[in-house]
């Protein structure tokens, strides 16, 4: 069994050798494996857990080199097919003063934009506890067909599935209206759902966190998560809603803090939902602020340095972030 199935983008990230300055005036990049889902999926693993990869790679050589990345974590790649068709997608990133990112995308299409129905592996889906998903893989309909296939599968099997938005809008430029309505329908599908503050005001049009949280709820989620940066995490369920506040680090490098979250909480939640319901685990308001709390703190650990894999760490390390020597505290209100 795998604790978590990752489905969709892998892409090259180049990240700056200077952060402080804008993009065109970086004087040089280093490459880094990245995208979301592949985050999470490292993430699991770096946490203890056993992590799958399910996704569409380019026969070029940077896909080799994610493909060995994944591997070297120890994240099972039998679910990474290959294709000729298009090269491995590459992401140009800048970092500002504040650690907060901009990117520029060059994936016209990319090859994990050609995932299709055929590459959903039912055997896969069907050894996860969880799957996890994301946006950027359903620019194209084959891939947003692939990505509702994995979802109608999972239920199927009683496998729990995660949704985190991570919307880019550059990469849907011109197609916003489409975007949301893809989300909004995937969003339907989902168990577990992530979205930032930006994201939820695009998608319900209000910055108010309970009531943009509500309608997605009603969408069909279990759980919704509004990630608040400085501000923590909002959570609400049908009976149940909350903040949990974060821990406080120096931001060195933003990129990665939520799929540090989403990885960190979903490797709580397949520990607690072992031999009773999903439902039962989310009406605890202690349980959720616990696995909240951790999530945290692996997001805190993952902006506190550069890059997004690299700086996923350990469970030894969150164990030692959170417990040993000086307690930390962070405020649930």
């Amino acid at each position: 069994m795998y604790d978590v199935l990752s489905i969709g983008e892998m892409i090259i990230d180049f990240m700056p050798q200077e952060t402080g300055v804008t993009l065109d005036a970086v004087p040089g990049f280093h490459k880094a494996a990245g995208g979301a889902p592949a985050n999470v999926a490292v993430g699991v693993a770096k946490l203890g857990g056993r992590a799958a990869f399910l996704g569409k790679f380019s026969s070029d050589p940077f896909g080799d080199y994610l493909i060995r990345t994944l591997e070297g974590y120890g994240v099972n790649t039998s679910g990474c097919a290959r294709t000729d068709e298009a090269k491995t997608g590459l992401a140009f990133v800048a970092i500002d003063g504040v650690g907060d990112r901009s990117f520029h995308f060059y994936r016209n299409p990319s090859a994990d934009m050609l995932l299709e129905e055929a590459d959903i592996d039912e055997e896969l889906i069907k050894q996860a506890r969880v799957i996890h998903i994301g946006s950027v893989t359903q620019l194209l309909p084959g891939a947003f067909a692939a990505t509702v296939k994995a979802q109608k599968l999972a239920r199927e099997h009683g496998v729990i599935v995660s949704f985190d938005v991570n919307f880019r809008l550059g990469l849907w430029r011109g197609r916003e209206e489409e975007g949301r309505a893809k989300v909004r329908e995937t969003a339907s599908l989902t168990d577990v759902l992530k979205v930032s503050e930006e994201e939820l005001e695009f998608l319900t049009g209000t910055t108010n966190v309970e009531q943009g949280a509500a309608e997605l709820l009603a969408l069909g989620p279990k759980i919704v998560f509004v990630t608040l940066a400085e501000k923590g995490v909002f959570y609400k369920t049908k009976d149940l809603q909350a903040r949990v506040m974060p821990f406080r680090v120096p931001v060195v490098d933003a990129t990665g803090a939520g799929d540090g979250f989403v990885a960190g909480f979903l490797r709580q939640l397949v520990d607690r939902v072992q031999g009773r319901s999903l439902d039962y685990s989310l009406s605890i308001p202690e349980e959720i602020e616990e696995m909240a709390r951790y999530a945290n703190a692996v997001g805190a650990l993952t902006v506190s340095r550069l890059g997004a894999i690299p700086a996923l760490p350990t469970k030894q390390e969150v164990y030692e972030f959170m417990y040993a020597g000086r307690r930390r505290k962070n405020v649930t209100k």
